[in-house]
């Protein structure tokens, strides 16, 4: 897909993976939409890519609804969509609230589909257009502690695979990018910074760079780092093992009954 003069939505780009995009799409000639929460940041953003602001909260359907409306008004059009909001939640599921439930689910899940149901159309009647998400190894590779982080990301994974399938011959490109560890605020936002030897956190940076190639170069699946491919095959070579090692990684993260079950707040994003 050429690049330059195209219009593209991303989200959560106010800092992390998404500032990182749209600062490289800037550069490629992109006209960016950046979405966020927090204005302030976003105009960060904007002063150096020369985007658009876009204030919006993904748990809100209705707000989804006008993110698409005011995004489509900017240049009258969006070629391409970058669904990479995310909000992580560390911890036992049983000490998660409804609302941490909803919450991980609507932003990490439900908003990527929904913004990709109303932004496709166009992009069909075009005969152009490319709609990334940016996944997770978690979503391949689940470890305990991030039950409903996982159960979204692979639901966003298998949401894009089938998509791909319905986009053929329309001229719209699917792509996913699943990084690993990142070197951002995510882990410190989830309420529990990352705390494991390996792997290693890459710069969002590097994520960055694998967005725009998958978009530019029709790539439907990029690793961030590459190695990272052998954790599934090892879950699907060796099943028995891979959960004792899964098990391992999750730490003190355990299922708690009701007498011993302690809720704290869900964690926020930027």
């Amino acid at each position: 897909m050429e690049l330059t003069g195209s219009v593209a939505l991303i989200t959560g780009a106010s800092s992390g993976i998404g500032r990182s995009v749209a600062l490289e799409l800037a550069d490629h000639g992109v006209h960016v939409l950046v979405h966020g929460r927090d204005r302030l940041r976003l105009d960060d953003v904007v002063s150096l890519t020369g985007g658009t602001p876009l204030v919006a909260e993904l748990a809100d359907p209705a707000q989804r609804d006008a993110l698409v409306r005011n995004a489509t008004e900017v240049h009258g059009r969006v070629d391409v969509l970058v669904n990479n909001a995310g909000v992580g939640w560390s911890g036992p599921v049983t000490a998660m609230t409804a609302d941490d439930v909803d919450r991980v689910l609507e932003v990490n899940l439900s908003a990527a589909v929904h913004l990709t149901r109303l932004l496709v159309p166009g992009m069909v009647d075009r005969g152009r257009g490319a709609v990334c998400f940016v996944t997770s190894v978690a979503g391949r590779s689940p470890v305990a502690g991030e039950a409903v982080y996982s159960a979204a990301k692979a639901g966003l994974d298998a949401f894009a695979e089938s998509l791909r399938a319905e986009a053929r011959r329309s001229g719209v490109h699917v792509s996913v990018v699943v990084p690993g560890v990142v070197d951002t605020d995510f882990f410190a936002n989830r309420g529990r910074p990352y705390d494991r030897a390996l792997p290693r956190p890459v710069p969002p940076q590097a994520v960055a760079t694998a967005v725009v190639r998958s978009i530019a170069d029709g790539r439907p699946e990029v690793w961030v780092p590459r190695w990272l491919r052998l954790a599934p095959a090892a879950r699907a070579l060796a099943p028995g093992p891979y959960r004792g090692l899964s098990a391992a990684f999750g730490g003190r993260h355990r299922l708690a009954g009701d007498a011993g079950r302690r809720v704290r707040p869900g964690s926020r994003w930027p």
